[in-house]
């Protein structure tokens, strides 16, 4: 049996590619999104939704739709070495490429088109949007529940820029979204060369940082040049 599902939405987000992107919502509190709905969805399908706090989002991992699918994959969190079934982890490579993340809803805009603002977004830009649901505590938040090999939050690196002028270019807001992105530590888990450069695309700039022990350092921040 077959369906076919249409998009709701788009998400406008400051991850430009797959390399960088959070890899779970909430990780980076700085990350926010705007997810504009089709034009066919106006002000009344979001009635009710500014009273709550936290809005599940259904989506398509459309970064990785021509790569298919494994039975087994290999989560980062165990370092890229052992291997679990795709339905135990939350592997982008699933046989529907479907995501699930919980997003804080910041605030709605209903003027020419609806527009969700939300943080602590792991979404690449251009996410084709399937589903907006509330979040309800009293159902869904399960403190007690056994989480598997994903014992608790990952440690974040240590983040240092290489000198005061590449901070001083920046918002507030844009420092945050970049050092606590790289702070998440975005290298596969097979990779560990220190002298290595790493370059990401975020917001509109090319950020070029390096990492050695527990340490990320930024080295360059320029203007993205597609």
């Amino acid at each position: 049996m077959s369906y076919t599902i249409e998009t709701i939405a788009r998400v406008h987000s400051p991850y430009k590619q797959k390399f960088g992107v959070a890899r779970q919502p909430g990780l980076v509190p700085a990350a926010e999104v705007c997810i504009e709905l089709n034009p066919e969805f106006n002000a009344d399908s979001v009635r009710g939704l500014e009273d709550f706090g936290y809005i599940w989002i259904s989506f398509i991992f459309h970064g990785v739709l021509g790569e298919g699918w494994s039975p087994l994959v290999r989560p980062p969190r165990l370092g890229g070495k052992q291997k679990m079934g795709v339905f135990a982890t939350r592997s982008p490579h699933r046989p529907n490429h479907l995501g699930l993340s919980l997003l804080k809803l910041e605030r709605i805009e209903t003027d020419k088109t609806v527009k969700l603002y939300c943080s602590g977004a792991d979404l690449l830009d251009g996410t084709p949007v399937i589903d907006i649901k509330p979040y309800i505590p009293f159902v869904e938040a399960k403190p007690d529940a056994a989480s598997g090999f994903v014992t608790g939050k990952p440690q974040e690196l240590a983040v240092v820029w290489q000198n005061e002028p590449l901070q001083t270019t920046l918002s507030t807001k844009e420092r945050d979204v970049i050092a606590q992105s790289i702070a998440q530590d975005p290298r596969p888990a097979y990779q560990n060369i220190p002298e290595r450069v790493y370059v990401m695309n975020i917001l509109d700039y090319e950020v070029k940082f390096q990492i050695q022990a527990q340490t990320a350092t930024i080295i360059d921040v320029a203007l993205y040049q597609a």
